[in-house]
């Protein structure tokens, strides 16, 4: 009883503070809105190509790649390219280069040389790609006539009428995450990193608010108010993240998916690990200090960790960094849960919360035991 009764008061006071319930629920929200509208063309994967139109110029003698150049130049026609061959006293280079055309490709016998557009990227690259299939297969139909001409005709044949050899698949191929969306998971596991916050003086404010001695006095035990003050502090920040969540996906229309018990297990777990951080820097650093580490611990955790931008793409020191904030495996575990319906990266957020907050728990109870007469 002597433990629910303090978990009760922790819960009490901690409503109690109006500026602590105001930056709990105010930050995220507001943050979530303006990062999400603001950054809304970010998540937008769409790109208009335009017209695609490629100039080529044919050096070759070998009737069998003419044969094959033409059937090309003829289905890139029916998918909506224009080609056109380069005329006499044309410069193939300066078309594309006064963007008249997307590419150029001069054609022999020895292979095709390409020259992109750099003003149509996105074009040039699709008809790159199509060369280069166009090549490889050329490619594997001379090596098989060099071989067996009868076997290499039959392939030749089927290859041309049919186009499903390599069937592509997708996982939730429409399923990804817009901007409100992303800021939804984001700045929800992001408070509920702040939970350390709070949690780093649930011991010094009886101190500064002149109640440790009369609490020491009481009639229980260290470990009934250290576990007491635990479960208080942890079931009022998962409280605040809950809030969140639930306003990001009823008022904002963020998609969470359907595995919300894995999901708020995720957030359970992150808000435990919160907590045991903060009790554990309470107990390593006195005064300014807590102040200190707690907000470089946040603020670089949630840059780092894909709070305020993707990281997807991050390379070098960065990814290094991005990968120990446990905002990055608690958003990895979610996208993939969310989006993939795969449970393995929110499994390993659970396994890597529940392991350091453990590590943290039991290192507050040691340095705990060892003072006397007091718990800061």
């Amino acid at each position: 009883m002597n433990i629910w009764s303090i978990a009760i008061k922790e819960i009490k006071s901690s409503l109690r503070e109006k500026r602590t319930f105001m930056f709990m629920l105010a930050l995220p929200i507001i943050l979530m809105l303006i990062l999400g509208s603001a950054l809304s063309n970010a998540f937008d994967d769409t790109r208009p190509v335009g017209d695609m139109r490629l100039l080529y110029k044919s050096n070759g003698t070998d009737v069998q790649m003419s044969t094959a150049w033409n059937s090309f130049i003829e289905a890139l026609g029916d998918k909506g390219v224009e080609v056109a061959p380069v005329s006499s006293g044309m410069d193939g280079q300066e078309e594309v280069r006064s963007d008249r055309y997307t590419g150029y490709a001069v054609v022999s016998d020895t292979g095709i040389e390409f020259y992109g557009s750099s003003k149509n990227a996105i074009g040039s690259n699709i008809l790159a790609g199509m060369l280069t299939v166009f090549a490889d297969r050329y490619s594997l139909a001379s090596a098989a006539y060099q071989i067996d001409p009868e076997s290499a005709s039959a392939i030749v044949k089927v290859t041309g009428q049919r186009s499903d050899f390599i069937q592509e698949t997708t996982l939730n191929p429409n399923k990804k995450p817009g901007a409100i969306d992303y800021y939804a998971i984001a700045m929800t596991t992001m408070i509920a990193l702040y939970s350390m916050l709070s949690a780093s003086y649930l011991f010094t404010k009886e101190r500064t608010n002149k109640t440790s001695t009369r609490l020491m006095a009481a009639p229980v035990s260290k470990g009934a108010i250290f576990t007491g003050k635990m479960i208080g502090s942890t079931f009022v920040n998962m409280f605040f993240v809950l809030v969140v969540f639930l306003v990001s996906k009823f008022v904002f229309q963020a998609d969470w998916g359907n595995h919300y018990g894995m999901v708020i297990l995720v957030l359970l777990t992150e808000v435990l690990l919160a907590v045991s951080l903060g009790l554990g820097i309470s107990f390593l650093f006195k005064g300014e200090g807590v102040r200190a580490i707690n907000n470089i611990f946040t603020q670089v955790s949630s840059f780092v960790g894909g709070a305020y931008f993707p990281i997807d793409q991050s390379a070098g020191l960065f990814s290094l960094l991005s990968k120990v904030s446990p905002l990055h495996w608690a958003n990895t575990g979610l996208m993939q849960i969310i989006y993939t319906d795969n449970p393995r990266g929110a499994w390993v957020a659970i396994a890597m919360n529940v392991s350091i907050a453990t590590a943290f728990i039991v290192f507050s109870v040691i340095t705990m035991r060892r003072r006397e007469g007091a718990f800061v």
